[in-house]
């Protein structure tokens, strides 16, 4: 039985939708689209591609070609995922043509019993190449805290983990995908169920998408296992509710990207040669799917050595530091994370009060973005005060002022400055915002200088906004 397929993603020119359009009726709305008309300046589009629509995988090798990436073979499935090997671009784009001049020769558009289908994914090429500006990224997708914070901090707290992974394959969320015709990536929600964007450079790919009301029936009966390829011949007695499932589909075109709000799975298929610039990140619009996502996870690690508790001396640490492996953060580097951006949203309203009077009588746009922040991550905060104890291990003090001092936090608010500004096309503010501003701080008075736990969080943020309610009554 075939795929029943509900509806095609709508596809709109990016150039005549608002940011206020783009929240309204996606980010709130957690619904997937195709934007147009957004990349025509990209360097990206000329450099990479020749006239007739291919990758010039020439450049690739001669510019590019020492990078190490991982690379998918797609005819190999490796637990949940295609199985990974580790080569050189240049040793890739030498693979890719081998490969394309046995097809020329036999006239086949497929190779039988021949190389494996490889696929160049996850590749940090913004992080390897910083100064070469291949794009820009759309004002939709500019509020990034997930990589604005990996661009000064590391994630994980607790490095003991991770030491064998290298610093770039940890580094950011930024990727370039290359692929061959009929290379693809398996059924799969995105990372930390955060929002992603995949701009097609060049070629053309297929998209699959299952809703989040609709993915369980994807899933096993435990709900511990998805298919893997929706092409497969599904097992279903495995998979109950896979025939029930509601499909939406695209074809993605050159120079389109495609939204893929959080929790959306989907499987993607390149029908032609393909290049393609995708970016995980995510804001103050789904930061309760990152939540979710973590302590769904937690229980999961938590239930899977449950038979050791009795016997483990920081049973709850080792619960931590396996969802720190598992998911790709823990609920203490999540927390860290939380106060960065909330002590760096709090900076920015204070500035804008020093600076412009009370930022809640302002006509400006940033205000109510800042404010929503706020809003946000105190609401995860008060579900997190229900959960989190912390243990010996993973024991949380931040003190506020060191983490002001920190050059990496100056680095933060700048760049949140900018990007609030470049979102509501402002600009009014030249955000003149030095270390030393910042000790002596409004919304620090009374406060206590160290944060230990969640409802530290709520009770700093709720001062906050007790002290600017307190202006604008005045």
């Amino acid at each position: 039985m075939g795929l029943k397929i509900g509806g095609q993603i709508e596809k709109i020119d990016g150039r005549e939708l608002t940011y206020t359009d783009f929240v309204k009726n996606y980010f709130e709305k957690n619904e997937p689209v195709v934007l147009k008309g957004l990349m025509d300046d990209w360097r990206a589009c000329k450099d990479w591609v020749f006239d007739n629509g291919k990758p010039n995988l020439l450049l690739f090798k001669n510019n590019f070609g020492k990078s190490q990436v991982q690379v998918a073979d797609c005819s190999c499935r490796e637990f949940t995922d295609q199985k990974r090997v580790e080569m050189s671009v240049s040793e890739f784009v030498d693979q890719w043509l081998k490969i394309s001049s046995k097809e020329s020769c036999s006239g086949s558009g497929q190779v039988n019993n021949g190389p494996a289908v490889l696929y160049l994914k996850d590749w940090h090429f913004v992080k390897e190449y910083p100064e070469y500006t291949a794009y820009e990224t759309p004002q939709f997708f500019l509020d990034d805290w997930l990589n604005f914070y990996l661009d000064n901090y590391s994630m994980h707290r607790d490095p003991d983990p991770h030491k064998e992974i290298n610093d770039i394959c940890c580094s950011d969320y930024r990727f370039a995908y290359m692929g061959a015709k009929g290379t693809w990536t398996p059924f799969h929600a995105d990372v930390f169920r955060s929002y992603s964007w995949s701009a097609n450079v060049c070629g053309k790919k297929y998209w699959l998408f299952l809703s989040p009301s609709q993915c369980h029936l994807a899933f096993d009966r435990h709900m511990k296992s998805s298919v893997y390829d929706v092409f497969d011949d599904i097992d279903q007695k495995k998979f109950p509710g896979f025939e029930k499932a509601i499909w939406l589909e695209c074809t993605q075109e050159q120079n389109e990207i495609v939204f893929v709000p959080s929790g959306w799975y989907h499987q993607v298929h390149n029908l032609e040669d393909t290049i393609s610039i995708n970016h995980n990140w995510f804001n103050g619009f789904n930061l309760s799917w990152v939540w979710d996502l973590l302590l769904r996870d937690y229980h999961e690690a938590r239930e899977y050595i449950e038979d050791i508790k009795d016997i483990c001396d920081d049973f709850e640490g080792l619960c931590q530091r396996n969802l720190a492996v598992n998911t790709g953060m823990n609920f203490y580097d999540f927390f860290i994370f939380m106060v960065h951006f909330s002590l760096a949203n709090v900076v920015l309203l204070d500035y804008l009060a020093r600076n412009c009077g009370n930022p809640l009588d302002s006509s400006s746009l940033t205000v109510p973005h800042l404010v929503l922040n706020l809003k946000s991550i105190r609401e995860i905060a008060l579900r997190m005060k229900s959960v989190v104890v912390p243990p010996r291990s993973c024991a949380v003090s931040l003190d506020i002022f060191q983490i002001m001092e920190d050059s990496a936090f100056l680095a933060l608010c700048k760049v949140l400055a900018r990007t609030y500004d470049a979102i509501h096309k402002e600009q009014k503010q030249s955000y003149d915002i030095r270390v030393n501003d910042f000790l002596g701080l409004d919304c620090l008075k009374g406060s206590s200088s160290e944060l230990h736990t969640p409802e530290n969080l709520v009770n700093f943020i709720d001062s906050t906004f007790s002290r600017l309610s307190g202006l604008s009554s005045g």
